[in-house]
């Protein structure tokens, strides 16, 4: 293989907000496989998604586009549209071997396998989700089955699912396998992790590990209990609520979450924030031990020094900030920012932790860049390899981020909101609504105070709807090729 082909390992969580990671400065974690990939590769701290849910949010990183461009908004899908290529697609034409493990979610999985695009994949182990109600073809519940268990009965038990059984481990078996297979060709291997995801079970060894009464708690405040009744209107996944009684209302969290008192025929498990918080940690404990073991096994198989690992996810947790719970039509950092880390020895630069404002769109023009592929003229990202290399300065890459929730979840009608976010400000637009969200993330980075309607902020924020106008007519698919003047 070239020394100029290296290979990809993209790593993607589910749900997992950025300041989940303690080299990056959260102290109740307990992420050392991670903070070594930062201490010896790049971490970006200000990364966003373009979307605040599953799969607008995957179809854009994986197309280099914005959702709204490729037609791909909301959850639930019939099938993914064929008008844009998938970077997968354009490296496996490049001559890659391309391998996908764990969640897609292109297009809806609900009690079927999603049907797969031109997508680029030789090597396809699928698993959705933890759930078996497929007939055929779901990989992690075969895998399951195979060892005498079943995934209906596993999630039952409030133990949760045993952690040799665990979807997370299931994804480190699957990548290790690809590894040893294809060493001697170049390869890009997407693994996605369905963790930390509701329904916040992970194993009890793991649980075990964090005291909910040692968890930091939310970012609440009780002026949002005010503020989120106005914008319930939205079709966000729970209502606000104080942190110490939190709603949980996804129809995927049904079943159990966390150890604890119910009556029967309800849901039983504490749902106060900090054993909400202690569970979702613990899932990425789960999530690091595993990843330890991918990366001693590149080590051992000779393919450290020519992967490069990239360690992300698709989208954030409000995690009980401003009384909310999992995703929805909001734009906090809780829920659009996610960690971005970058690790190849000899190849990205190590030790940088970089403030610029960068995008997940920014992902596949980064990985083709490096691997010698020309960009598509038609990706919004940028490439990250000079700050990568630390050939520019770590601390610029985008004048603004932006974000967008059209309709995600079809639960109701306009809920169609987008976000713009430069240096200091952001500013939070809901369509067919009179309220927005506007704030100084310099002095108010957890975005309690909202300048919406403050007069002396008027000029700024019509500064900024400008901007953030502008930013999405520049996005806007503007159809078939023109091939005459009229």
């Amino acid at each position: 293989m070239s020394a100029d082909r290296p290979n990809i390992l993209w790593i993607c969580t589910d749900q997992q907000r950025f300041d989940t990671i303690g080299a990056l400065g959260n102290p109740h974690v307990d992420t050392p496989t991670i903070d070594a990939l930062c201490a010896s590769g790049t971490a970006f701290t200000h990364a966003y998604c373009q979307s605040p849910i599953c799969t607008p949010s995957r179809a854009s990183f994986l197309t280099g586009m914005y959702s709204s461009s490729i037609h791909v908004t909301r959850n639930g899908n019939d099938y993914f549209p064929a008008n844009t290529p998938l970077v997968t697609k354009i490296f496996a034409d490049a001559g890659y071997l391309c391998g996908n493990i764990g969640k897609l979610h292109l297009a809806s999985a609900y009690k079927r396998i999603e049907p797969r695009a031109d997508d680029g994949y030789s090597y396809f182990k699928y698993s959705h989700a933890p759930r078996d109600n497929w007939e055929t073809g779901h990989d992690y519940a075969d895998w399951v089955r195979s060892k005498g268990y079943k995934l209906a009965d596993l999630t039952d038990d409030l133990d949760g699912v045993p952690t040799e059984l665990h979807q997370t481990t299931w994804c480190a078996e699957k990548t290790m396998e690809f590894v040893t297979e294809n060493k001697d060709i170049p390869w890009l291997l997407s693994v996605n992790i369905y963790d930390p995801h509701p329904p916040f079970n992970p194993p009890v060894e793991y649980r075990d590990k964090f005291a909910p009464e040692k968890m930091p708690g939310s970012y609440f405040q009780e002026s949002d209990l005010v503020q989120q009744r106005e914008l319930e209107v939205l079709d966000f996944q729970s209502r606000a609520r104080n942190p110490e009684d939190l709603d949980i209302k996804n129809p995927i969290v049904a079943k159990p979450i966390i150890p604890g008192g119910g009556q029967e025929g309800q849901s039983s498990g504490q749902r106060d924030v900090k054993t909400l918080q202690a569970a979702y940690y613990a899932m990425i404990k789960l999530i690091d031990d595993q990843l330890a073991r991918v990366v001693d096994h590149l080590g051992k198989t000779g393919q450290r020094e020519r992967t490069i690992i990239v360690f992300t996810s698709d989208h954030g947790e409000t995690l009980g900030d401003h009384g909310l719970i999992q995703k929805g039509c909001r734009f906090y950092e809780g829920s659009v920012r996610v960690p971005l880390i970058f690790n190849c020895p000899g190849r990205i630069e190590e030790g940088l932790v970089s403030d610029a404002l960068v995008e997940l769109t920014d992902k596949a023009p980064t990985f083709l860049d490096f691997c010698g592929i020309d960009i598509p003229d038609y990706m919004h990202g940028r490439s990250l390899r000079s700050i990568l290399e630390g050939r520019s300065d770590g601390h610029s890459h985008r004048d603004f981020v932006r974000s967008e929730y059209y309709d995600a979840l079809d639960h109701k009608k306009g809920s169609l909101g987008t976000m713009y976010r430069n240096r200091k400000y952001k500013i939070i637009n809901y369509h067919q609504h009179e309220f927005g969200e506007l704030y100084d993330l310099e002095v108010d980075p957890w975005e309690f105070d909202n300048l919406w309607n403050s007069p002396e902020h008027g000029h700024i924020k019509a500064v900024l709807m400008k901007a953030s106008f502008d930013a999405s007519m520049r996005i806007l698919d503007l159809g078939p090729p023109r091939v005459g003047p009229f």
